[in-house]
């Protein structure tokens, strides 16, 4: 429509879309002032870019709990844990857009003034509560990113602390196996260590009277030596011969040993891996709460409930314009063409509120048709059943044999 006062700038693609992203009525805001365009355009802004963030800092914090475990400083990208991040992120952002839009859409203008009241905050209140746990899921994957190099450093601490912790328990807990394993075979071993130390021993002593002799003796094989010499290969023949009569529980010791060392081995060797499943999202948000303190992290948790609450503490201190007069309008052109009043304030339930009346015309013309219609169609079937007594009832008048079977 063509006005000589007052003619609206057209729109573009751009500030249509913020309009659907705030629940805007393009047809009526095309029709209504340019100061409520702008005002459904900067809440789309504010929808729009709290999903964006939260597709962000969902994807991050996706991309944290599916990366491959490693060291918290040398840890690289990932492309297909990136790409599942970047899944995720979008499917999350889209989600947080959507309740967004909906938590703005369903927010109204309260009582049409600038000043929020008490009953405003009370129906608010729902929405400021989700759009508060909103803010909470987007604030901690930003804050874990935005202090990402101290996390790393203090998360790598952890690592190696974890790492040492994990070492000694494995240590002891194999100290205390083997102690076990010597006690339930006894003596056993204690025997076969002795025969092998004084082998060693004397093998260690006749050596040196070899090459250097003692005592101001020569060096070289001398009566010393052949002593020692003696001394050594009785005590090997001993070893032999326990080793002959112990032979099988010596095998059965033996391998016994042999499988708990290898076991030991292999618990060492996870020690890396199981410290480094330290890295989740968290042990990174709690490790961001120590590196920023409590306030910093206050701080930027209360800006993203600022970004997040602000689109509803604005709808509550609009007052009403053009767009809002055109949008009543528009709602009660549609009551009438399908018939429905709203009777308001008509009357007052049993906690003594004022409630509306909503009468659906159409609908009771509806049910009003039907209910004459079945009550004609009841006086019709009456009416037959009526006529069609009367026809038999005069049958019978005629011929009352064919009524009555004849007793035998």
């Amino acid at each position: 429509m063509k006005r000589d006062y007052y003619e609206l700038p057209k729109s573009g693609s751009v500030m249509r879309f913020l309009w659907k992203c705030a629940g805007g009525d393009r047809y009526l805001l095309e029709r209504a002032t340019y100061s409520d365009q702008i005002k459904y355009m900067c809440l789309g802004g504010i929808v729009f870019a709290t999903g964006a963030m939260a597709g962000l800092a969902g994807g991050y914090a996706f991309y944290t709990i599916f990366e491959k475990r490693g060291s918290a400083i040398e840890n690289p990208v990932d492309m297909n844990t990136v790409f599942l991040a970047l899944f995720f992120g979008i499917i999350w952002g889209l989600m947080i857009f959507n309740i967004d839009r909906f938590i703005v859409t369903s927010t109204g203008k309260g009582d049409g003034t600038e000043a929020i009241t008490v009953g405003e905050l009370k129906s608010a209140l729902p929405r400021i509560l989700m759009g508060m746990i909103i803010a909470l899921t987007i604030s901690k994957p930003v804050e874990i990113r935005m202090f990402k190099t101290e996390i790393d450093i203090k998360l790598r601490e952890k690592q190696l602390e974890q790492q040492a912790e994990y070492q000694a328990k494995v240590d002891k807990t194999y100290a205390d196996r083997e102690k076990a394993l010597v006690v339930e075979f006894g003596d056993l071993d204690s025997k076969r260590n002795f025969y092998i130390d004084n082998i060693k021993k004397y093998n260690d002593l006749y050596t040196e009277e070899m090459t250097k002799g003692q005592g101001g003796r020569g060096r070289g094989e001398g009566p010393v030596a052949l002593s020692l010499k003696s001394e050594r290969l009785r005590y090997e023949l001993l070893l032999n011969q326990f080793n002959s009569d112990n032979k099988k529980d010596i095998e059965v010791l033996n391998k016994r040993k042999e499988d708990l060392r290898i076991e030991k081995e292999i618990e060492r060797n996870n020690n890396t891996k199981i410290a480094n499943g330290l890295d989740g999202l968290l042990e990174r948000i709690k490790i961001a709460h120590e590196v920023a303190g409590f306030w910093i992290s206050l701080f930027i948790t209360l800006l993203f409930m600022a970004i997040e609450l602000t689109p509803i503490f604005f709808k509550l201190m609009l007052t009403k314009t053009t767009y809002d007069y055109l949008a009543e309008n528009r709602d009660e052109l549609l009551k009438a063409e399908y018939g429905i009043e709203v009777q308001y304030d008509k009357y007052k339930d049993k906690e003594g509120i004022e409630r509306h009346l909503t009468i659906n015309h159409e609908a009771e013309r509806i049910i009003y048709e039907k209910m004459m219609v079945t009550n004609i169609q009841k006086e019709l079937t009456a009416y037959a059943v009526q006529k069609y007594k009367e026809r038999e009832m005069k049958k019978i008048d005629d011929n009352p044999d064919d009524y009555i079977k004849p007793i035998e």
